[in-house]
């Protein structure tokens, strides 16, 4: 039991070691600039969208809720809190993308391209959405790091990743993953 025990300790310090150097490497590439930053919305319970939708139409939308209120105050803390450049947010045209743009980074403008295609009403926006992302990107020259506010389809898609609600999914212009950050709520 004691030799357990030993293993299960140096298990542990060895990999909180790990973890720390993966976490100090992800913020020092952040910090120097030239990444794109997906972050998925904040907390919004539930999944998908209400049948009556209407995007400009919050009160139909599946919306942050207050523990997603604090988890975008919570991203934005985290950007300022290590002086991580930013060029600039762009933010899908749902509503908890755009709220949780608003509460972390105040400035942001929205995008299309960023919008949720995961439900059959939007499904056939996928390819061109894409298109166009890459398309941005090609064209984005700025040192900062630009921020997308968006959804999990868009970030698997891109990525082939999928993240949780307001996870940072960090990558270079060629959609490789270099690191991600959880924040809770």
């Amino acid at each position: 039991m004691k030799l357990l025990n030993f293993i299960l300790i140096i298990f542990l310090i060895l990999t909180n070691g790990i973890k720390a150097d993966t976490e100090f490497q992800v913020l020092k590439n952040l910090k120097n600039g030239g990444n794109l930053i997906f972050i998925r919305h904040a907390y919004a319970p539930g999944g998908g969208d209400p049948d009556n939708f209407n995007i400009n139409e919050c009160s139909t939308q599946r919306n942050l809720s207050k523990e997603g209120r604090e988890q975008a105050k919570n991203i934005g803390n985290y950007f300022k809190e290590n002086l991580i450049p930013i060029d600039k947010v762009i933010s899908s045209e749902w509503c908890r993308c755009k709220e949780t743009a608003e509460i972390a980074f105040e400035k942001f403008e929205t995008n299309n391209f960023l919008n949720s295609f995961f439900s059959k009403k939007f499904s056939k926006n996928r390819t061109r959405q894409i298109k166009n992302l890459k398309k941005y990107i090609n064209e984005w020259d700025g040192n900062k790091n630009l921020v997308f506010v968006t959804h999990y389809v868009v970030i698997s898609e891109t990525l082939n990743y999928t993240p949780s609600s307001g996870e940072i999914v960090i990558s270079n212009i060629k959609f490789k993953k270099t690191g991600n950050i959880k924040i809770e709520y």
